[in-house]
């Protein structure tokens, strides 16, 4: 049964919902939906009291770490960890209380090329069983291929099914981010999902469109029960107007 799972996504600090595809490197600002008055540590108790389980925290650029470390430490052991994630420091944010660690841009040369070797020393430093790695997808014809340095780079890793079967061995879940919907609201990639309910082999989560409740029931109906959902600028809780963040809740303890 699909279930939902929470977020927190920090930007210089602050607790922030953004449009994905508005993350750049040349200093412009990106298109935010909400920057919270509260602090990540706010949003990690809620969690923690709701007991959702799988949530993540991602690092949107430097600025981020004492928020995230609030975050870990309000909730030990019950949120992922991303952003900057590399063998030297991977450790460390299991040991601040990360469950796992979320990789991505790391597994890839600057120019996009994907290393098998990068993967296999995270894997040596921590294991198979704490670490989930972020496909961050964008559509392409005939398919989704891989995004880095916060969506702004296309690698030459496609998403295919073969690749996923290759990717499972080495992690515990995957993460996967539809980068052209992303903080949109506009709906989900339904092919997208679809595609990860038939093909991964573990535990995944999809993030990117959600706009409303009924999104959970679509995402369990065409992954068959086998994608997890994030919500993210549709809450309530992060300015949305589409999805009550207590609805959420509701249904996991419903669905668990």
């Amino acid at each position: 049964m699909t279930l939902f799972r929470p977020c927190i996504d920090l930007h210089c600090g602050a607790v922030k919902q953004i449009v994905g595809s508005s993350l750049m490197d040349d200093g412009s600002a990106p298109q935010t939906n909400f920057t919270s008055q509260h602090p990540a540590g706010y949003y990690a108790d809620l969690y923690c009291q709701d007991h959702l389980t799988g949530g993540h925290v991602i690092q949107l650029g430097p600025g981020n770490q004492d928020a995230a470390l609030q975050a870990l430490r309000a909730y030990p052991n019950g949120l992922q960890l991303g952003g900057g994630i590399q063998p030297a420091n991977a450790a460390q944010w299991l040991d601040a209380g990360a469950s796992h660690v979320i990789v991505t841009s790391w597994l890839f040369d600057p120019q996009g090329h994907f290393c098998t070797e990068r993967l296999a020393a995270l894997v040596a430093e921590v294991g198979r069983e704490r670490l989930v790695i972020d496909l961050s997808c964008r559509a392409k014809p005939g398919g989704w291929v891989v995004a880095m340095n916060r969506w702004q780079l296309e690698t030459n890793l496609w998403v295919e099914a073969d690749t996923l079967r290759q990717l499972a061995d080495a992690c515990a879940e995957f993460l996967i981010h539809a980068a052209d919907v992303e903080g949109k609201c506009e709906g989900i990639d339904a092919d997208l999902v679809a595609f990860l309910g038939e093909h991964s082999p573990i535990p995944t989560t999809y993030a990117g469109g959600a706009r409303c409740l009924a999104d959970l029931e679509q995402v369990d109906a065409l992954s068959r029960g086998r994608v997890d959902l994030t919500i993210g600028s549709a809450l309530d809780i992060f300015g949305g107007a589409g999805v009550a963040y207590r609805d959420c809740v509701a249904w996991n303890r419903r669905h668990r």
